[in-house]
């Protein structure tokens, strides 16, 4: 089959990669509040995947050290990463807020 030509790969278009600028970023982070937006500054600041910092555990965070213990990241393995100073307060006043409510849930304790 002499007439037929060699086949020829599909080439991928070329695609950029969406970035948002600094003022972009600030405004969406200042946007949202409460548990979503302490979750999403987690997400951004420290480099947590989403379902990392959905399980997140109080013994995993160590505040002294400005510091997260990341159970059973990608791969199955443990990671460390940062916890932002800008983060500490907020999420130190959100865990005062869960033990409270847990108290008040279990009186015998």
């Amino acid at each position: 089959m002499e007439w037929v030509d060699a086949p020829e790969r599909a080439r991928r278009p070329k695609r950029l990669p969406v970035v948002l600028t600094r003022a972009e970023t600030g405004k969406i982070l200042n946007s949202m509040g409460g548990v979503t937006g302490l979750i999403e500054r987690l997400l951004y600041g420290s480099g947590l995947r989403l379902l990392e910092a959905l399980t997140l555990r109080v013994k995993d965070i160590d505040f002294a050290r400005h510091h997260i213990l990341i159970r059973n990241a990608k791969g199955q393995k443990d990671r460390h990463t940062v916890l932002l100073a800008s983060i500490n307060q907020d999420l130190q006043r959100h865990m005062e807020r869960g033990s409270d409510v847990c108290r008040r849930l279990k009186p015998w304790r």
